[in-house]
């Protein structure tokens, strides 16, 4: 009976351990990432490493973020985020799906290539370059930043 009731014990503590450990990882896994709705589709962006990204999903923690957006150059979608974060500027040459951060505080969605100083905040990852084109349209767009998938 001891060595049945030390084992529940051991048991027990493990649960406790694997359940805390996968619950940590995904709240991990969450917090690089945040969602783009736009036109009825949802755009997974899958976050760069830096302050700049770190701030916009702290932002995201409090509420979501409404952009309007318009075309620019023929090659993204830009938009006023209504606050500044940090910059992380480096010479960059976009590639379509780049999510990108100019001056602090314009937010842009890159649907063809261009070459400036910009801070990357991440890249969106389910849609391929021809799709995210399509999903941005032609015309000023709506967009909302989200923690949420719906």
């Amino acid at each position: 009976m001891i060595i049945f009731k030390a084992l529940i014990k051991h048991i027990g503590i493990i649960f406790l351990l694997v359940f805390f450990s996968l619950t940590a990882f995904s709240a991990g896994q969450e917090m690089n990432r945040f969602y783009i709705h736009v036109n009825g589709k949802v755009l997974v962006c899958e976050c760069t490493d830096n302050t700049s990204s770190k701030a916009l999903l702290e932002k995201l923690k409090i509420s979501d973020v409404e952009i309007d957006m318009s075309d620019y150059g023929s090659f993204e979608k830009v938009g006023e985020l209504g606050f500044t974060l940090p910059q992380n500027n480096e010479a960059i040459t976009t590639a379509p799906g780049d999510v990108i951060l100019y001056l602090g505080k314009t937010f842009s969605i890159y649907y063809a290539q261009n070459s400036w100083n910009l801070t990357r905040i991440g890249k969106i990852s389910n849609l391929n370059s021809h799709e995210i084109k399509a999903v941005l349209g032609k015309s000023d767009v709506k967009v909302r930043l989200s923690l949420n998938d719906h």
